[in-house]
C-alpha cells in the first residue's frame, strides 16, 4: 500500500471546519480570517461586484457613450432600386440575388428597404420589408412575402 491508496470512501463526507473553537481545533480566535477588517467580520463577505462604494462597473458603463448593442442582428440589405434590373415575374431570394451577382456577400437574412424606383412584377421573399418597400414592390405588380421572422 502507497501513501497514494489511501483514498477517502466513495461517498464519504468530510466533516465542515469549526471556527472559533480554541487552537487546537485549528481554526481558533480569529478563524483563519486575519485580524480586522470587513472580510474577517461574521456573515457573508461583500457581494459580487461591489467596489467599496465607489460606482461600481455594472453602473457605470451604460452610462458612456456609443456602446455597441451586445447580439446585434445583421441583415443583407437591398434597395427596391437595384432589384429593377431583374426580368419580369423573378423569384427573388437571398440566393437568387446572389447568383445575379446584384449581391455579393450573406451578411444575414435579406431586408428589402425603399430606396429607388421599380416597374416590373417580382416575387420577393425576404425577412423584412420597409413600407416604403412594400408599397412599390405591390404598385409594380408584385408581392411580398416575409419568411421566418425578423424578431
Amino acid at each position: 500500500m502507497r501513501l497514494k491508496d489511501a483514498i477517502p470512501k466513495k461517498g464519504s463526507q468530510k466533516r465542515p471546519r469549526r471556527l472559533g473553537r480554541g487552537i487546537s481545533a485549528g481554526q481558533g480566535a480569529s478563524c483563519g480570517k486575519g485580524m480586522r477588517g470587513q472580510k474577517s467580520r461574521s456573515g457573508s463577505s461583500t457581494r459580487p461586484g461591489f467596489e467599496g462604494g465607489q460606482n461600481p462597473l455594472y453602473r457605470r458603463l451604460p452610462k458612456l457613450k456609443s456602446f455597441p448593442m451586445v447580439n446585434r442582428k445583421k441583415y443583407t440589405i437591398i434597395n427596391v432600386g437595384k432589384l429593377a434590373s431583374l426580368p419580369a415575374n423573378t423569384e427573388v431570394t437571398l440566393a437568387s440575388l446572389m447568383e445575379a451577382g446584384i449581391i455579393t456577400s450573406n451578411d444575414g437574412p435579406l431586408k428589402v428597404l425603399g430606396d429607388g424606383e421599380l416597374n416590373i412584377a417580382l416575387n420577393v421573399h425576404a425577412i423584412g420589408f420597409t413600407a416604403t418597400a412594400r408599397s412599390k414592390i405591390e404598385a409594380a405588380g408584385g408581392s411580398c412575402e416575409q419568411i421566418g421572422s425578423n424578431q
